[in-house]
């Protein structure tokens, strides 16, 4: 009967999804579930969804709902993070901002200005979660949701609070490759390694054979598709998530020589190459994806409805990674998932105690992650430099030192490109005073 924590369950779809999911296995059916997040209305939406589940199945699990983080957490063996601090009046900030001063973020969730003080508000909504575990459930397992992914997992692993970062971007491109290479099902096979939002796959097989250079031809002609279309007038809009051909994420694969796990326009703000002004945007990505509008403009009567829908939906697991982790360690079933984990000599030539995504395996034992050794060289390059600006956030946030933010945001490859040192600085220090309210460990 494991206790699970879900912090931030106000959310309309993810929470319920993650119910429905552990309450998929038979073994996991008597779970107790505590929702806790600091908007009551939104809680007790959620609250009452998930009641309607249990009881619509006739299951024993229960599910209580607080305000009070420490009471929520009280023994409980796993720890659900999946908030927004601030919400959008924070994403607001994140991108309108940098926007003003000519970075154009199209998501702002990982690295650049808005990835940079996501991170340093979530640090900051994290200190009283670890501070309540190490005291009332020292060996509970925290489950990170939240983005910036790498930023928020090395955060609280270096405070000793067992962490595991799930993200659904190594199944989805592992998936859309297969596809786009014409694989069926359980026929193929791969190995992914790096960061979150910028791992490679070093390794991808089809009934045993190692088929990297037809992934190389696949989806170079499948770029080059794109660009005869768009030049035909047709921009491929069903493929808009992707980036019109995955234009961006083919080029990166043609320098480094492998393919990475986010989507064309998540990954043309991680590199200095795309976003440099509107027309190399328009080259690289014609048609834009931009989240911060997406989230702006929810139809949250369409979210009710379908958070309404999961509440009778059959009890089938998604491809989120959490409910088979919550199964595996409660059961000791093993199960091999991809996750984001302390590097611990795991990558060795990445900086030692950075967050990184690998295969794990997980028992009862916990989440044991795999040995990968050295990464491609070009890999590695570009993930060192992601690291660069993570570790100068982790440590911002735990000190409190402004001028380690100033220095993140600088050492973006992106934003480097564009600004020069005095509007960083101009541009950081008007998004700290934007923020402050959500930034306490930086005073007033």
């Amino acid at each position: 009967m494991p206790k699970i924590t879900i912090i931030g369950a106000g959310g309309y779809v993810f929470p319920l999804t993650l119910i429905r999911d552990v309450l998929s296995f038979p073994a996991l059916r008597d779970a107790r579930f505590s929702l806790m997040d600091v908007a009551p209305d939104n809680l007790a939406r959620t609250h009452g969804h998930a009641q309607r589940l249990i009881e619509g199945h006739d299951l024993p699990a229960t599910v209580e709902a607080t305000t009070d983080l420490r009471a929520s957490l009280e023994g409980a063996d796993f720890v659900v993070v999946t908030f927004q601090v601030g919400g959008l009046d924070a994403y607001k900030h994140d991108v309108e901002i940098p926007r003003r001063y000519g970075l154009d973020q199209c998501v702002g969730d990982t690295l650049g200005p808005g990835g940079v003080f996501r991170g340093l508000r979530t640090a900051a909504a994290l200190d009283p979660i670890i501070a309540d575990m190490q005291e009332v459930c020292p060996e509970a397992l925290m489950i990170q949701y939240a983005n910036p992914m790498s930023i928020n997992c090395w955060y609280s692993s270096d405070a000793g609070i067992k962490t595991v970062g799930l993200c659904h971007s190594v199944q989805g491109t592992s998936q859309m490759l297969a596809e786009r290479m014409g694989f069926e099902p359980g026929t193929w096979s791969f190995k992914c390694a790096g960061l979150n939002h910028q791992a490679w796959f070093i390794e991808f097989q089809h009934r045993g054979k190692d088929v990297l250079p037809l992934l190389r031809e696949t989806m170079n002609a499948y770029a080059q598709r794109a660009r005869v279309a768009r030049q035909q007038g047709d921009n491929e809009s069903d493929e808009l998530y992707g980036g019109g051909g995955e234009q961006v994420r083919t080029a990166i694969m043609n320098l480094t020589g492998y393919f990475q796990t986010e989507s064309s326009h998540h990954a043309s703000e991680y590199l200095p190459y795309f976003r440099r002004t509107s027309d190399e945007v328009n080259v690289w990505l014609p048609e834009r994806w931009d989240y911060y509008e997406i989230c702006k403009n929810h139809d949250f009567e369409a979210l009710e409805c379908r958070a309404a829908d999961l509440a009778e939906a059959p009890l089938t697991p998604s491809h989120e990674y959490g409910a088979y982790i919550i199964e595996a360690m409660t059961t000791n079933t093993p199960r091999v998932i991809y996750g984001n984990v302390p590097n611990t000599g795991i990558i060795t030539n990445l900086m030692e105690g950075c967050s990184v995504e690998v295969s794990c395996l997980v028992d009862a034992q916990g989440v044991q992650p795999t040995y990968i050794g050295d990464l491609p060289p070009a890999c590695a390059g570009i993930n060192a430099g992601s690291v660069a600006v993570q570790d100068c956030v982790v440590r911002g946030a735990q000190t409190g030192d402004q001028e380690l933010v100033h220095a993140a945001v600088a050492l973006d490859r992106y934003t480097s490109a564009v600004l020069t040192l005095d509007q960083i600085r101009a541009m950081v220090d008007e998004m700290f005073t934007a923020e402050q309210p959500w930034l306490p460990q930086f005073g007033s």
